[in-house]
């Protein structure tokens, strides 16, 4: 009895695990500074705002959906003058489409495709949360000057694991986002915030991946922001400025 009950549990869970992942807003981003372009054959939504610095970034929002959620982010890089391209969810925002770890991951590709024909400069890619996992695979895929990634994972199925009592990396039709899976692959420095009560993430699967980077050879900066949680990191004291000292460094 208990087993066939924690059998239909996982079935629903399968089922239903999409929808925990992404749990989209509909708020549509509206921000005067940036302008929407659908880009490749895949009809990538792109969200772009031209600066006068050589260094264009590629920014990967978290599971929010909308990039209205995400201003303190963008505004690290539009402050500093860089050019900023944000893929727009299918699903979230507003935008047509469904989401998924396939879908996610060919679209990123794309938006770094087109942003590396628009863009007459290095390519730095910036990550949050869910966004961190793309961000990795487009860095392992495609030259980057940098990597950026606020409150990463190791593997997505591992927090869900912990979440539902399944052993959710190793279930047939788990969206799995083995973020680990990509860093032999990579070769830029890596910039990571992570904050120490971070409620979704927990500091400790930054500080692992972080261990599995130093151990493949890249060069990483991690920075404990204390008191900091999960939705608040971006807004925290000294976040723009850890991002600019470190980017400046990789330009030297």
């Amino acid at each position: 009895m208990l087993v066939g009950t924690y059998l239909i549990y996982a079935a629903a869970m399968v089922a239903l695990h999409p929808r925990i992942i992404y749990p989209f807003g509909p708020d549509a981003f509206d921000n005067p500074a940036f302008r929407q372009e659908v880009v490749s054959d895949r009809d990538v939504a792109m969200a772009i705002a031209d600066g006068p610095d050589d260094l264009a970034v590629l920014f990967f929002m978290g599971n929010g959906g909308a990039l209205a959620y995400f201003t303190f982010s963008l505004d690290a890089h539009q402050n500093a003058g860089r050019t900023v391209a944000a893929m727009e969810y299918p699903g979230g925002g507003g935008i047509p489409g469904k989401a998924s770890e396939a879908r996610l991951k060919a679209d990123a590709l794309a938006a770094y495709d087109w942003l590396a024909a628009t863009h007459d400069g290095p390519i730095a890619v910036h990550g949050f949360s869910l966004g961190t996992g793309l961000a990795i695979h487009v860095a392992a895929a495609r030259e980057v000057e940098a990597i950026v990634l606020d409150a990463p994972y190791t593997t997505l199925c591992a927090l869900m694991t912990t979440a539902s009592y399944l052993p959710a990396c190793y279930i047939p039709g788990v969206q799995k986002w083995r973020s680990v899976k990509d860093v032999g692959a990579l070769s830029a420095p890596v910039l990571i915030q992570h904050g120490t009560v971070d409620q979704l993430i927990p500091m400790t699967y930054g500080e692992q991946l972080a261990e599995v980077m130093e151990a493949a050879g890249l060069s990483v900066t991690f920075h404990a922001v204390e008191g900091a949680t999960h939705n608040n990191l971006p807004g925290q004291a000294g976040y723009q400025d850890r991002i600019n000292g470190f980017l400046a460094e990789v330009q030297k």
